[in-house]
Formats: C-alpha cells, structure tokens, sequence
C-alpha cells in the first residue's frame, strides 16, 4: 500500500484534507479513551486517578518514541505500514484492555497493608497502556514522516483532541459508564474509515477494518453476557455495592450525566441518619419506619432522601446534628448550601418560616422533579410553598447576593462526607475553604447562625480540626476586631459527627444555657462556647501522645527513659495519659449484608469501628464517676482552645497538617507533613486513608525513574551512531523536559481552578482541556508563519507565557470569582476565553522545536524529544496536587511559568548543526 503523496504539504486537498482528519480522530480517541477510563475508575473505584491515566497516555508516547529512536531509520521507511498496523489494533486492545482489566480489580483502601492490591493496580497499568501504545504508534509514525511541517500535524492532533473531549463530555448524557468506551471505539472506527479511504489500495484494509469493528461491538457486549463478565467491577467496599445486596433492594431512580452516574435504591434495610443520637432509640416510642432513600453518585454514598415525616414522627428531627441552629432561632429565614438527598432541607422546612436551597447539580434537581417515584417519596419537596430553589452553587450564591439569612446551614455534603470510606483522594473542597466560609458568615443576619456539620469517623483526627481552623480565620477575616471565642459553639460524637456553630455577633448566656441542655440530651460532647475552660496541661502529653502513637517515641525521650531505669528510677507518668487509637479506622466489616445496628451511618458501613478500648467506659471507676472523655475528644477541645486563645500555636504541634483550607489549597488531604514523609515507610499500615496522598507520591518516583530510563535508552542504544553527532543533548532534554512539565501543569492548576466558578470538576476538565489543546493548536498552526524568524521570535514567546502564567497565579482568583456571578453558560464562555492567551502561545514552542529538528534531519533527537517531553507529562501530572497541597495552586502556575522561561536558553540547543564525518551540517 502506497500512498506516500498524501503525507506531503503538496497532497491534493481530498487526500491531504482526510490525512489530517484521521489524525484529528486517533487523538479525539486517545482523549475520549483518558477520559472514559477516570470515568470506570471514578465508579468502580475510589477516584478517578486522573495522574495514573495521564501517565499512561504520556508513558505510551515515551515508550513509543524509545523503540522509533532505536530503529528511526527503519520506521522513517515503513512509516505507512506502522500507521496502518497501530490504527487497526487500537480498537481491539481498546475493547480487551478495558473487560481484562475489570476482571482483577483493584481496591485502593488496601494498596498498602495487601500486597495483592499492589499486583492488580500493576496490572491495570499495563492492561490499560497497551492501547495507548497503538494510539502512540499511529501518531509516531504520521509524525516522523511530517516532521518537516510539524506545525500542521500538531494541529490537527491538538484540535482533534480537544474536540473528542469535547464529545465526550455530550456523551456522558447518552452512555452508562461500562459503556462509555463506545465513544473511542466510534471515534477510531470512524478513524480507519477516513485513513484508509485516503490510501490508493484500500479494500483490503476496509475490508479489516470492518471485521475488526464488528468483533470490538461483539466483544464488548455480546461477550460479558455470555460469560457473565462484568464490564464495570465496583468495589465491595464502596456504598451502591452494599445496597445492591440487601434482599429486597430495588433501584428506584437511574441516571448518567457528566454530573455522575445517579443511582436510587430502596430497601428496608437502608437507615441512613448522620450523627442520631443514640438517646433516640430510648426516648422516642418508634423509629419512623421505611423514612430513607440511598442516593448514590458514582456508586459513593449513601445520601438520604428523606421522606415527609407526620406530625407524631417530627420529633425524630431533634435527635440529628442538623436540628442544633434551630435550638436558640425560632421560625428563621434559612440558607441550606447543599440539597443533595434533602435531609438538611427536610429538617429546615420543619423549624423555618422559609427555606431557601442551592444546588449545583442539576441532575439531582432534575431527579426530584421530574421522577414520579422520587417526587411521591418526597412529597414534591423541592415544590413545597415555603422553599424557594438556587439550581446552582450555593457558596457562589451567597458570595454575591444583598440577602441576609438567619440560619445556614452546611450539613454533610460530599456524599459519604469528608471522611469517606475510601480515604483521601485529592479533591477540591471548595464549599469548606477560607473564603467560603467568609461568604457565609457575610450573608448572616445580625445574630445569625452559620452550622456546619460533617463526618468525623478518624482517629486520630484530621479533616475536623483542618475545618475548625478554616472556621476561625474566616471568623477574624470578617470582623477583625472581635472576640471570636464568643461566636463559636461546638459539639462532636465519637467517630460519628462534628457540628460547629458560628453565631455573628456572639452567643448569649441564654444561648448558651439552651445548648447546654440540648447537647446534655442528646449525650454528644461539647468542644468549646463561650467561657469553656480547657486544662491547659493536658496540651503538651495529648500532642506527645499522638506523635508517638503514629511514630513511636522520640530517640532522646527513649534515651532519657532508658536512663532513668538504669539508674533505679522508675519510669515517670505524665499527669494525664492519653493512648490515641492508632488503629485505622478503614478496615470493612465482615459481613456487608447485615442491616445496621446502629442508626448513626450508613447500613453496613465499611469504615464502622469496632469496640473501642478507650470509649467513655474504659476510664470509669464507678457507677458515679464522670466518664473520661475519649483522646479524640480532647483533641478537638485542644484545638478549639488553642485557636480562639493561641492562635493556633499549639494545633501547629500537632502530628497531622491542619492549616486552614484556602481557594488556593482547598483540599482535605496530604495530612502527612513533608518533614514525615520518610518516616511513614515502615509504617504505611496506620496511613491507609491517606492513599490518595501516598499514591502520588509513589506515582512521581515512578513517573521519575521511568522519565530516566526512557532518557537514556535511546542514548545508550544510539550513542556512536547518532547522539555523538548530535551536539546539546542536555540543553534538548532540558528544554523538552520544561515543556513537557510546564503545559501539563498548568492544565491540571486550571482544571482545580475553574471549578470554583463552574462548580463542577467534569465541566470544569471538559472546557479546560478543550480550550488549552484548540488553542494551542491554533498556535501550533500559526507559528509556521515565523519559523524562519524562530531565533527572534521564540525569546519573546517564552518571555510572554512565563509573564502571563506567574501574573495568572496571582490575579487568577478575583477574576474567577467575578466570573462566578455571571449567568452559567456566560461563565463557560469567559472560563473558555480566559485560557486562551496562554495556551495560544504555548503552542509554538512544541511545534517550532519539532519543526526545526525535522527540518536538520535530526530524526532520532526528534523522535527522542517527543518521547521526553511525553515522558517529563507524566512528572508534572504527579507533581501538581503534591505541589498545590503543600504551596497552593498558584504555586503551580507559578512554577510553569518558570519552566518556559528556563526552556528559553534551552532552545537554541536545537539549532546546533550535526557532526558529520569531520564536517557539520549547518541550520
């Protein structure tokens, strides 16, 4: 088959017109099989490893361009053949890549304490490369043979790409995520059709194609049914996995959008109350029977859909953490931030003369409203005539409304909560930052109530004393000069729980003397009020404690004890011990059908504890002694007192990181402190909720170790034959590795970034990457125009993108939130818009450098530098959430902007003539 003219700038326009077309389709398949796969891995697991499926995009291209390197002459001769080749195997691997890899799925909760998880995940990696690899093939081959005019090829790659995102995200609305992979799937076969009509013998090969296609369809439906395969394996551990194995559950409600996968199921077994006291099952005459739906969004929760509940069954109300605010305000005008499954909402509309609710997805909205079952269920809730409904983001709402509210409420959004059975994963909270915060407590009426209720299931504790810090700074930014000490009440249950209560103006004695009562009644432990005295010197023990419970004691305190035994003494005791539970707190239950026994969580929680040692009867020494408050407990008045009293000074001591949540760094992980980092090794087991965390961590050293193998292959392979006659191989690593960190950083910052006024990760990642790739490709195609003038013009470009990417860093914020006021699809035009300056210009340097080492007959070094630039991508995937936790994500931007002002000198590296047999090749 030949068909060379096609890959020519002088091809007829039909030929050259379907050549670039096809291009455009492989890369739109790359894309849309990315994002396909973070879509099953966000269902079936606990995340969607958004850096794990980059890294094997980029890893393919870095591998891909190892063996092109090695062998570039012959790949240089039979360009059309590979091409060929790799586009007829993409489908298939495609379609056996995806039902092999759900056959051994992996459960992040154990990578660390079961080795076997460690095998599946390796597993995965390599099932899911292998189509990436064909992909990476095609784009190899088709860009070796266009390397001289480089910029047109990168064009259609880039512009392909993002279109197939952008296709993708429609998608999402049409396909159910085991089935998602029929939108690659289409996109290549849709691929071959235009490729090979291009070709002058092409029935053959259409031929192929076709027979291909019709096995990827049967292989892909057909196939499972018969061998009873799953084609999307969701974890036992996850919420949706226990529900469907009640015996009478029934799914009530389906839904796929790019919102999430939205699941409602029914059972009797199903008894979904967050934080009920436990009082209530003695002081109530019955449970209300049958009250709750399960809610899940991709196969996480449950949320509790609530039914109306009779006049005798509404003192169930007062036996929930929600119900705290309306204690001291009678009959107010409330704010609820999240309806998610409405319970917040219920219990507002029972104590409020009106409730006003925001809700950011709107296939949720869409649920309750136009689904019979759910709107019978719920008595038409979001139609009550005292609610009034904000369809989108309430923190974005109140940040910009003159309305003022005497209750807020925030109660247990995030599905399962913060801490979510699966532990950490890096995600932004944006809804619990500094800045929210101040919009809340901003929007109050004068003594308004701002409640906050979440999870509260670690220990040691973490999440909970990150939101008291955020709560505290946020309450000194709106009113300097108050006595903060006087606006907070707080209350917890043991590894249930944690409710705060911010009051504008201060609580008053008669305030607090109703709490008081409230919190006696319902048995929960109060953390702070006004005038709450903490014993100062249980500080310093309770801190040591829990250091030592997580690393042991101190090599000089061990020294210092083993002295004292030595000499006669006997071994000290602190004035009051405390013994953390070091014990994870992630282990699964043994028997995951069990209804739940106990009515504060979800039935047959996976993360339930088991008996606790150290619970209030441990320290009990008679009937009448007041019970010991358990070592989380303690930690929670510690960090209350040394907030409102010590600015936080002591809480900084603590094992964990528990600065304050910001826009900037608004996650809930990476609680581990970089100086501690190296001392978690050996004890990986008490870090198990922090697998998101320690995941990247292990990613970037691999990411690194791979980025160096794949560096020096071709150098060693090719070192007298090509790279000896190739001056500034560092200066080309250098300047390709700045690139290759520098694009990807900035598009994962900006994806974390423009959720704040999109209010959703997905949107947010569809009109980024779209953005970023369309008009970087424009620039790709533009800076053909200057490529004689590439010695000039490219300082100037590095300069620009460097100024706009550090100036991006700072400004980025402010201009974000005023694009939180304008109408939606308003806000996704100036969110599209605003990336396009940077990434206009990052496209040249990609495309000029690759240009030019065609244009020299540097192929190897070109080849070389794809895969460098491919393989320095999977770094900076690794390095942004490791970076934004730590500095902020501004920091990142920052960062990228040096990048591409550190490849500036790097560039004419790439004009260094070749040595060849004592003369040089000049540029």
């Amino acid at each position: 088959m030949t068909a060379v003219s096609i890959s020519t700038p002088t091809a007829p326009p039909r030929s050259a017109f379907l050549f670039y077309l096809a291009v455009a389709l492989i890369a739109g398949a790359v894309i849309a099989l990315q994002i396909s796969i973070m879509r099953i891995f966000s269902v079936g697991s606990w995340a969607h490893f958004g850096s794990m499926v980059v890294s094997l995009a980029m890893m393919g291209f870095g591998l891909t361009s190892v063996v092109m390197c090695a062998a570039n002459d012959w790949f240089d001769r039979h360009w059309q053949g590979v091409a060929n080749v790799s586009l007829l195997a993409f489908g298939p691997l495609i379609v056996a890549a995806n039902l092999l890899a759900q056959q051994i799925p992996f459960n992040a909760i154990f990578l660390i304490s079961d080795p076997v998880q460690k095998w599946k995940l390796f597993g995965n990696f390599v099932l899911y490369l292998t189509p990436f690899l064909a992909g990476a093939f095609f784009l190899g081959a088709v860009f070796l043979r266009m390397k001289e005019t480089f910029g047109r090829i990168y064009f259609a790659d880039l512009v392909g790409a993002g279109t197939g995102g952008l296709l993708l995200l429609g998608c999402l609305y049409l396909f159910r995520p085991e089935n998602l992979i029929v939108v690659p799937l289409a996109l290549w076969f849709a691929a071959g059709i235009v490729w090979f009509l291009a070709q002058a013998k092409r029935t053959g090969s259409l031929i192929a194609l076709v027979v291909l296609g019709a096995l990827c369809v049967a292989g892909h439906f057909w196939l499972p049914q018969q061998l009873a395969l799953p084609k999307l394996a969701v974890s036992d551990y996850k919420g949706v996995s226990y529900a469907r194995k009640f015996p009478d559950n029934q799914r009530v409600y389906e839904n796929a959008s790019p919102f999430g996968y939205l699941e409602v199921y029914s059972s009797s077994y199903l008894h979904f109350a967050p934080g009920l006291s436990d009082n209530a099952g003695f002081n109530l005459p019955e449970m209300p029977a049958n009250a709750y739906l399960g809610m899940y969004i991709d196969s996480e929760g449950p949320m509790g859909v609530m039914r109306k509940l009779s006049d005798a069954e509404s003192a169930y109300f007062r036996y929930l953490p929600m119900d705290y605010p309306y204690v001291i305000k009678q009959e107010p005008n409330t704010f609820v931030v999240q309806f998610g499954g409405g319970i917040s909402t219920r219990v507002a509309l029972h104590n409020s003369k009106h409730v006003t609710v925001a809700e950011g997805n709107p296939e949720i909205l869409n649920a309750f409203r136009n689904d019979k079952g759910l709107r019978d269920f719920s008595s038409d809730i979001l139609n009550d005539p005292k609610l009034d409904v904000i369809d989108y983001d309430g923190r974005l709402y109140l940040a910009n409304t003159d309305k003022r509210y005497d209750v807020i409420d925030l109660s247990l959004a995030d599905s399962a909560g913060l801490s979510s059975p699966g532990g950490f994963a890096i995600v932004e909270k944006y809804a619990y930052t500094r800045e929210a915060m101040r919009a809340y407590m901003r929007a109050l009426a004068d003594g308004g109530v701002l409640s906050v209720t979440l999870w509260n299931k670690e220990e040691p504790p973490k999440s909970v004393l990150k939101l008291y810090a955020t709560m505290v700074d946020a309450a000194r930014d709106v009113d300097a000069k108050a006595d903060v000490s006087k606006e907070f009440y707080a209350v917890a249950s043991y590894l249930s729980t944690a409710t705060v209560l911010y009051k504008r103006g201060g609580f008053s004695a008669d305030d607090i003397e109703k709490l008081h009562a409230h919190t006696h009644a319902m048995s929960f432990d109060e953390l702070t009020y006004p005038g709450y005295e903490f014993d100062t010197k249980q500080i310093a023990d309770s801190l040591k404690s829990y250091r030592e419970s997580i690393f042991g004691e101190d090599e000089s305190a061990k020294s210092a004890a083993a002295a004292g035994i030595a000499s006669g003494g006997a071994k000290p005791k602190t004035g009051t011990e405390i013994t953390p539970t070091a014990e994870p707190t992630t282990a699964p239950q043994a028997d995951p059908t069990a209804p739940a026994a106990d009515p504060t969580g979800p039935a047959a929680d996976p993360t339930g504890p088991a008996a606790d040692s150290t619970g209030p009867d441990a320290n009990a020494t008679s009937p009448d002694a007041t019970p010991a408050p358990v070592p989380a407990i303690v930690m929670g008045q510690l960090a209350w007192h040394s907030l409102l009293h010590g600015n936080g000074t002591d809480l900084a001591s603590y094992v964990f990181d528990t600065r304050p949540l910001t826009n900037n760094r608004p996650y809930f992980a990476a609680y581990v402190k970089p100086g501690d980092l190296t001392r978690t090794t050996d004890r990986l087991e008490l870090f198990q909720d922090e697998w998101g965390y320690l995941l990247l961590w292990a990613t970037l050293a691999i990411a690194a170790i791979a980025a160096l193998v794949l560096v020096a292959i071709p150098v060693l392979v090719g070192w007298r034959t090509i790279f000896s006659r190739t001056p500034g191989q560092l200066r080309v690593i250098a300047y390709f590795a700045c690139l290759g960190l520098g694009y990807i950083m900035v598009e994962v910052a900006l994806i974390a970034k423009f959720v704040l006024p999109l209010g959703n990760p997905t949107v947010s990642a569809s009109i980024l990457i779209t953005g970023m790739l369309v008009f970087s490709g424009l620039g790709s195609l533009t800076s053909e125009r200057f490529m004689e003038r590439a010695r000039v013009t490219m300082p100037i470009i590095f300069v620009a993108i460097g100024a706009l990417l550090i100036a991006y860093g700072f400004v980025i914020d402010p201009i974000l939130d005023a694009i939180g006021r304008l109408p939606y699809g308003l806000r996704l035009v100036c969110c599209f818009l605003l990336i396009a300056p940077p990434a206009f210009l990052m496209g040249f340097p990609m495309s000029t450098a690759m240009t030019w080492l065609g244009r020299l007959g540097k192929n190897a070094m070109f080849l070389w530098a794809w895969g460098i630039n491919g393989s320095f991508s999977v770094i900076g995937a690794a390095l942004v959430p490791i970076i934004a936790t730590s500095f902020g994500l501004a920091s990142v931007l920052q960062i990228s902007g040096l990048a591409y002002l550190f490849a500036a000198p790097a560039f004419f590296a790439i004009f260094l003539p070749m040595r060849n047999a004592g003369k040089t090749t000049a540029a």
